[in-house]
């Protein structure tokens, strides 16, 4: 069996990598190339940059899973059911972040088993700063190249003043009604993957989601929030979320740091 814990420097060396492509086109003061792709969605070079420097680095690992990333041609479900491991990438998650040059933009790298992250990488080349995680090995942050673990918040729902984290673009009718049952929440506004990573550092308690996502905006975070302690779990079952799944549009979810009580 692949011990996971082996990949981890590689792949934080892979994530440094297309976090730097990103910065020189952040930094370059030079238009990002900014296309609109068949959903609308925004692509940069910066996009680009980055899924080329991730996939050739996951391309040239001793084990070899095949690829899932935002930027490449998705295979149809009768190729990819048959996969028992894989990787999900987002090589620039929060590109309408990365427009508006606010910082909150990420590279997300998951490693999937049937159906279950069990590695991630997450990076935020705006704050030099990389998160990992494998599956019952804790959470960790790495920053001014120091590494610490990170632990999720404990708290019970009915406790006041909550954080509760919601996307810039994204805050529906049906999230707003979600958070209303909350005593008094603070309402943080945060872009990307850095929602989950907010929770997994015991700074927010709660992430609904309840507008779409797709596989690799999520997954590397989950693990991370998880190994932190917390869960993400499906709005509708309660069950948690789960990957290379037929159709790669996520369902919606909600996002717990330690939740105790009722």
């Amino acid at each position: 069996m692949q011990n996971h814990l082996n990949l981890i420097p590689e792949l934080l060396e892979i994530a440094r990598k297309a976090g730097a492509a990103i910065l020189k086109v952040y930094h370059s003061g030079a238009d990002f190339g900014v296309e609109a792709k068949s959903d609308d969605s925004p692509l940069t070079l910066a996009d680009r940059a980055a899924n080329d420097v991730i996939c050739r680095g996951l391309e040239s690992l001793s084990v070899q899973y095949p690829i899932i990333s935002e930027e490449n041609k998705l295979l149809p479900y009768e190729v990819r059911r048959h996969w028992t491991q894989c990787w999900l990438v987002d090589p620039l998650d929060g590109t309408k972040e990365f427009i508006k040059r606010n910082g909150d933009f990420t590279v997300n790298i998951a490693l999937v088993e049937n159906g279950t992250v069990v590695a991630g990488v997450v990076g935020i080349p705006a704050q030099d700063e990389l998160y990992w995680a494998v599956k019952g090995e804790g959470a960790f942050l790495i920053k001014n190249q120091a590494e610490q673990p990170i632990v999720a918040a404990v708290f019970s729902p009915n406790d006041p003043g909550l954080n509760i984290v919601c996307s810039r673009s994204h805050l529906t009718p049906e999230t707003e009604a979600f958070i209303a049952k909350y005593n008094q929440p603070n309402l943080v506004s945060r872009g990307s993957a850095l929602k989950f990573l907010l929770l997994a550092k015991g700074e927010a308690h709660v992430y609904p989601r309840i507008a779409p996502t797709m596989e690799w905006d999520t997954a590397a975070a989950q693990i991370i929030l998880e190994e932190a302690g917390g869960s993400v779990v499906v709005f509708e079952t309660g069950e948690p979320m789960r990957y290379n799944r037929e159709h790669l549009l996520n369902p919606a979810f909600v996002a717990y740091g330690q939740v105790i009580g009722d």
